[in-house]
């Protein structure tokens, strides 16, 4: 069925760091429908893409000329995409996973603020991040752009706002068409494969550096700033630095690099992959969330009392943070692999311990002066969908901060060498979410309920596959 017409218009519920109107002269985003209209024009697009990020983060929408994208339209996709897997199947339905009875329409409500060009297409091509409303502009609260804008108003009822700060790692591999065997890293310009340990090499970066200036290139494009790049110790593995800000906006920022770099990469014949665990025996790709949080009227660090020292707030956030994000990770750690990654003695915390300056614990407080006292979380993977990995971390910590939970003591030494304090594979991960009391109340019910329905359905898909690992110790051997 065709949905009805309407006038398309910026989603309503806009984050307060996105009310200053952009410049309309900008490389990324405007204010308005007549601005977008004379942004369109001037620099001669074709043809928009609108994108979402679905459950996994993956850019799902439609392409129209531009033309029709600021005529009075209507842009809307199924419900389904919301509760399909990875690899594209849809779980049985059970009694907290439902389908939506007829399937109907959501419609997708760009936000104008981060319209920017498609700088990798041949004709001038433009994109937007659109919101998901339901037919009647109501709210759809299991988005992922949604369920992080609830955290977000929960921060802000209180007067705060969160800030962020992502460093996401990636491998470079060689292509790769069939899946059953192994990735290998690409070969440099110096037409060798780059090896491991080459943690923080400037000759590691130079190896693909035609590459890394089309990353650099494509993002400026596109209005997207990095702070740094370094090479990380995996073989081809890059991290790239995000600035500080709002986590919306930064969310944005991921969810648009990772498909950044993947384009660039291919203009290189090569992957990029943020698989959590690619590589046996490699180092594992994470998504470190730095966080602190302000004050909206004053500015001021929420975790700093007006004498420098520690606050309450930040030592409850860290309580929070402990309690509450092992529970959380299926959001953090989405998939099978992601639990590969988890493993003692490859540079991740299998831990819930915290520490200042110490990358051994899950919770790390680098450091910092008052102003920039912040709390790092080392155990999101490089996979997670950053809006959702964004909202678990932060909701964890305001937890913290609403019941008053302690934190341990600080770990001075390795925080990996005793028990694994996670979970340690997926079902296990799904099923610490649903029993989490607290989660049905900040993350909504239905959300927890789908979201469990859909993780649940890609271990069922891993179940079907039979690994090398299985031919070669089982085959002959039981």
């Amino acid at each position: 069925m065709s949905p009805k017409k309407t006038t398309l218009k910026p989603a309503r519920n806009v984050p307060a760091s996105k009310q200053t109107p952009p410049d309309p002269g900008s490389l990324r985003g405007v204010a308005n429908w007549k601005e977008a209209a004379r942004w369109l024009r001037d620099r001669g697009i074709e043809d928009i893409e609108c994108i979402t990020p679905d459950l996994a983060g993956v850019p799902r929408g439609k392409m129209m000329p531009s033309s029709k994208f600021t005529s009075n339209t209507s842009l809307a996709l199924p419900s389904a995409i919301y509760r399909h897997t990875i690899s594209g199947e849809y779980p049985d339905e059970t009694e907290s996973f439902r389908y939506e009875p007829r399937d109907s329409d959501l419609k997708l409500m760009p936000d104008l603020s981060t319209l920017s060009v498609v700088p990798w297409e041949t004709d001038p091509t433009a994109q937007v991040i659109c919101d998901i409303v339901d037919s009647d502009g109501g709210e759809v609260p299991y988005t992922p752009r949604n369920v992080l804008k609830r955290i977000m108003s929960l921060y802000h009822d209180r007067g705060w706002k969160p800030i962020v700060a992502p460093e996401i790692e990636f491998y470079l591999v060689a292509k790769n068409d069939d899946p059953d065997y192994p990735l290998h890293p690409p070969k440099g310009r110096s037409g060798r494969s780059i090896l491991g340990g080459q943690g923080y090499s400037i000759a590691g970066i130079n190896e693909f550096d035609e590459l890394i200036d089309d990353i650099y290139h494509f993002s400026e494009k596109q209005g997207l700033e990095i702070d740094t790049l370094i090479h990380e110790e995996g073989p081809a593995q890059l991290e790239i630095n995000l600035r500080h800000g709002n986590p919306i906006e930064l969310a944005d920022q991921v969810f648009l690099f990772k498909r950044t770099i993947r384009e660039a990469a291919l203009k290189h014949d090569i992957y990029a992959t943020f698989m959590a665990k690619p590589m046996q025996a490699q180092p594992g790709s994470a998504m470190h969330i730095h966080q602190s949080v302000v004050n909206i009227e004053t500015g001021k660090n929420v975790f700093s009392n007006a004498d420098g020292s520690a606050s309450k707030e930040f030592f409850h956030f860290i309580g929070g943070m402990q309690k509450f994000v092992p529970s959380a990770m299926a959001m953090l750690a989405p998939y099978v692999n992601s639990y590969r990654r988890l493993q003692p003695d490859m540079s991740c915390p299998v831990n819930n311990a915290w520490g200042y300056d110490n990358r051994t614990t899950a919770f790390r407080v680098p450091v910092s002066d008052p102003q920039a006292r912040r709390v790092e979380n080392r155990l999101p993977s490089s996979d997670a969908n950053p809006y959702l990995a964004l909202a678990a971390s932060l909701a964890s910590g305001l937890l913290g901060i609403m019941k008053q939970i302690e934190p341990t003591a600080p770990t001075e030494d390795s925080a990996n060498e005793g028990s694994i304090d996670l979970p340690r594979g997926l079902l296990e991960a799904v099923a610490l979410m649903e029993d989490e009391p607290a989660f049905e109340e900040i993350f909504g019910k239905q959300f927890i309920g789908l979201y469990a329905g859909v993780k649940r359905g890609e271990f069922e898909t891993f179940m079907q596959v039979i690994s090398p690992w299985e031919r070669e110790f089982l085959l002959l051997n039981v």
